[in-house]
Parts: structure tokens; sequence; C-alpha cells
């Protein structure tokens, strides 16, 4: 299931002390061992990426892309998930016909095990330095059974761990609802419904919804992971780990997810639940979040983060609009619960990541351009852009945006420059990395950018709550060393795979028969959905997930 880390977002960076490009001398990339010769001849490389929600195109078609060119001759040629990833990779698989490079995202294993991608560490010997420099602390943690590398994780941590100001996953609520209660510290579940369901009743003729969530393929993880953070754990997938005993125990019986699924019945009784949620597909969804009619949600940032774009530009350009943009709160079962929203530092994922498939005619070309990308330089081109058009440095040599470059770069001007096309899915630094200078990655991590960015709006709610940042509404992070357990990768119609194939069939079918019935209904569906759960080796998946837990803990430990 992605995430925030993984998933993390588009604002990134990297610090360097070169004038206008950052990144664009063939000498520059050759002082870090990188580099690519510019005279070979222009290529075009084939990618697909498993996560629908961008358009296809070229990578030369936009700023940085073409700057990235310019240097190594290459252009991919995008195409974005349509439809369903399972049918897709299906049929690459059934055909042995693949593009030259495949993010396959949740398709990860079924790509794996087809064997589609090539082996990498022979290419990485010969061209890669900088891979080796970035990801040679956790290579080996990377390797599949056969010991050989076949893909590259999306990012891994470089530096000093910078935390985000941002809220990475919270529950969600429009900025009026909380105006109008006069900004009550909202802690409990049942008083983040309490306080949906008032707003609601007064403004009836508003037509508003009170809650929306998202169950389309692969995202119905927004609707199912909610307990685990209500007990206050962080998104390790299927289970819940004890940070002492690293035990991993399934929720998806619990007592937990029947008072979330309950929670969500009251609420579609009372009318204040979209019965659609069950059949959006994300696109539809992300449309309600910016209809200014939706007060009220759980998710992931990354997942989101299009629609608090859309939002914020809005009320940039209108203050008015503020009311209608959205605020985090670290919610929980219990008020005596701490929240567990915001992640420490995430092992490297096994089950995701950017590999070259066995239909690619020049690898070599392909693991030159992803080495290229990792230079410093580069790093900084993909996140912060070009000193003097998207970006200063003042004399101490702080990165930071001036009001007039935060106004540009909307979404709009992110598409053509290539904010948006490179912000993710590529080899990088991980978003909350620091460069040896202590620049921040993560543009938005950057003190300097992430103060710039306020409005006045934004500085006047966070002091209404005594904040200065999002995140310190939420309880600081404790260390997880085997964190994300959902990055654990398994072979392919494996027990533990079957095990979440099997559940979450039975997921899919329950939830929406026990949101959306009657509510007396509601003991008896959940009761049939228990027996077949309890038909499943869930003793088993929790053995295995308990085993993966502590190895990848003395592998971080130990590193």
């Amino acid at each position: 299931m992605p995430i925030k880390n993984m998933f993390l977002s588009c604002l990134a960076a990297v610090t360097v002390w070169t004038a206008v490009t950052a990144c664009s001398s063939k000498a520059d990339n050759a002082s870090e061992g990188g580099g690519s010769d510019t005279n070979q001849d222009k290529v075009t490389f084939t990618v697909f990426n498993g996560v629908a929600g961008s358009k296809d195109g070229n990578t030369n078609e936009t700023t940085i892309g073409r700057m990235l060119e310019d240097q190594t001759g290459v252009n991919f040629k995008l195409e974005f998930l349509v439809g369903d990833l399972n049918t897709k990779i299906g049929t690459m698989i059934a055909s042995n016909d693949y593009p030259d490079v495949i993010i396959p995202d949740a398709a990860f294993e079924d790509v794996m095990n087809a064997g589609a991608f090539i082996p990498l560490d022979d290419l990485i010997d010969q061209y890669g330095p900088n891979i080796k420099r970035i990801y040679g602390p956790v290579m080996d943690q990377m390797r599949a059974k056969d010991g050989k590398l076949y893909y590259l994780p999306i990012s891994t941590q470089v530096g000093e761990f910078i935390p985000d100001p941002e809220a990475d996953s919270a529950f969600w609520v429009q900025r009026r609802v909380l105006e109008e209660a006069g900004y009550p510290k909202v802690k409990t579940l049942d008083a983040y419904i309490k306080l949906i369901g008032d707003y609601a009743a007064k403004h009836k003729d508003e037509d508003l919804t009170g809650m929306v969530s998202l169950t389309d393929d692969w995202r119905f993880f927004t609707t199912s992971n909610p307990p685990m953070h209500l007990l206050g754990y962080p998104n390790d997938g299927n289970v819940t780990i004890d940070p002492i005993t690293l035990e991993a125990k399934t929720y998806a019986s619990s007592d937990a997810t029947k008072r979330w699924l309950k929670t969500l019945s009251d609420l579609n009784a009372n009318g204040l639940f979209d019965k659609a949620s069950f059949v959006d597909n994300y696109d539809q969804y992300i449309a309600k979040l910016t209809s200014h009619k939706v007060l009220g949600f759980f998710d992931y940032r990354w997942q989101v983060q299009n629609a608090l774009d859309v939002l914020k530009d809005a009320a940039r350009k209108d203050p008015a609009m503020d009311a209608y943009n959205y605020f985090p709160l670290p919610i929980t079962f219990d008020a005596n619960t701490a929240d567990a929203y915001i992640p420490a530092e995430a092992s490297p994922v096994t089950n995701r990541g950017i590999g070259i498939t066995v239909s690619a005619n020049d690898p070599a070309r392909i693991i030159q351009y992803f080495d290229n990308m990792l230079t410093e330089e580069n790093q900084t081109l993909i996140s912060w852009g070009i000193q003097g058009e998207t970006y200063e440095v003042n004399d101490k040599g702080r990165f930071y945006r001036t009001e007039e470059q935060i106004a540009k770069i909307d979404g709009p001007f992110s598409d053509k420059f290539g904010f948006k096309y490179y912000g993710w899915n590529w080899p990088s630094y991980d978003v909350h990395s620091t460069l040896a200078s202590g620049n921040a990655k993560g543009v938005g991590y950057q003190p300097e950018v992430f103060r710039m960015s306020l409005t006045e709006k934004d500085k006047a709610i966070l002091d209404q709550y005594g904040v200065q940042t999002y995140t310190e509404m939420f309880a600081a992070p404790v260390s997880r060393p085997w964190y994300p357990a959902w990055g654990f990768a398994k072979e392919r119609n494996s027990p533990e795979q079957i095990w979440e194939t099997k559940k979450d069939e039975i997921a899919r079918k329950y939830f929406p028969k026990m949101v959306l019935s009657s509510p007396d209904r509601f003991d008896t569906l959940w009761d049939s959905y228990r027996k077949e759960l309890d038909k499943l080796n869930t003793a088993g998946y929790e053995k295995w997930t308990t085993e993966q837990a502590k190895r990848k803990a003395e592998a971080v430990t130990a590193k």
C-alpha cells in the first residue's frame, strides 16, 4: 500500500552551488563519478507507470526533461495507467512484450515473478557510481533471493532526516468547519464526527457531504487502513506491529475495524456519508474534494496532493476560498492514545521500484540516465529547478523561493517545467534528505520555503492552535526500524500473498454492505464478514510478517 514516505511529494530538493542550470556540465557530473556521453545519438525509451492520474507525454516536452536530454541524449515516452493495473500488467506478461522501463507499483511482485526485469548488477558496476553512492548502504536489502538486483527503489534517505512540516496523513476537515466551531482541539473520532455533523446540521441548504472515502482499485486501503491509525499505529499495511516485541497482528477482523465501519454506517444512516465512495474512481474522488461540498475525509497527503494544491491555488487568488481548504487532524479512537501519523525514517521498500525490462534494447543508456539523475546537481534541478527562475540562494548558501516564484509554481507551471513528471517514481534522494550544506532536498521541507508558502490565512489558523507547522499538531514520530511493513516483498502465489488477496476480496464484498445497509443489519453482516475471514490462515500471515519485521529491523540497525 502506497504511503507518503513513498509516497511522498513533488516538492523536493538538493543543495548546489552552481549558477543557473545547477546541473548542466559534463565536468560537474564527472566529478561525482557519473556523467553521460552527450555525443551519443538521441534515443527515446518507453516507460509504463502503474499509477494513474497523470497525462501521457514525453519527458523532453518539459524544461527538466529537455535539460536531461541535452546531457544524455535520452528522452522517455511516458504512459500512465488507465483502467485496471492487473489487467494491463497481465497482458504484458502473457505476450512477453514490455516497454523498456516499468514502474509496476502494486503489481511489482507479478512483474518480478514473470522475469520481466533484467539484473542490474553489472550495469551498475560499469555505469552507476552515483547509484552506488546513494543506494550502496541498503543494496543488500534490495536483492532478490538469487542475490541479484532487479530494480531501484523510488527513493532512499541521504544525509540528515528532515521531518515534513506538512501532515503526512490525517483526518482532514474543511477550515470553515473549525472556524465556526471556534477552533476546538479535536482528538477523537467521536469528536471529529460530531464536529462535521454539527456543521452540516446548521447548513442543510448547502447540500453538503459529511465524509467521503476512496475504494478505487488498489486504493481501497484508503477505506480499510483507518482502524490502524485510530489505534495509534503508522501505516504498516495489513498489520499493527508492537514496537517492543515486533509482533505483527492483523486488524481486519478487530474491534477497531468494527468500530470504524459502524461509524461510517451511522454517518450513512444520517445522510452524511457519500454512498458513491464504493463506486467512484480516483478522478471522481479528487473532483469531489475540490467541489467545496465535502466536509471531511481520511487520506494520505501524497494521494490528495493534487486536490490540496487546487484548493490552495484558489485561496491564494481569493482569500475567501480558504474556507474550503482542508486542515489535518491527528484523530485516534481515544484521547489518551498517542497518534502515529507522522512517520520516522523509513527503511527501503522492497516491493516497489523502477526496473529495466527484458524488452529494452539498450539498458546501458537507461542506467546511465538513472545514474546521471542522481548527481546532486540534477537532484537540485529536478526538485528546485533553475536558480534565478524557480529558486534563489542567499549569502549563507540557503535555498529559498521568493513570493513571486511561489505564486507562479502552480499546477500548470509544474506540468510544463517537469516538476510533476520528475517529482516521483524515478531513482531519487528521499524527500526527507539533506545535502552536506544542510539544505533540504524537499523544497517544502526547507523552513524558509515553508514559511514563505504560508498564506495569511494559513498563519492565522496555525496561530489558533499555537503551532508554527502542521506537523506540530501531531505526536513526534517513534523509531520503527522495520517500517513500513507493507513494503515487505511477497512471492507470487505465496501463502502471504494469497491471504492478502482473499482478505481484500472479502473486504470489498462486505464493506459496502455494512456501511450502506440499514444500521440494524450491521451486526449480522459483521458476523458474516468475520466468519469468512476466520477461514483464512491469519496466524500464518502474522507469523510471516513478524519474521520479516524482525529480519528487517536487524538489517537496518546493523547497517
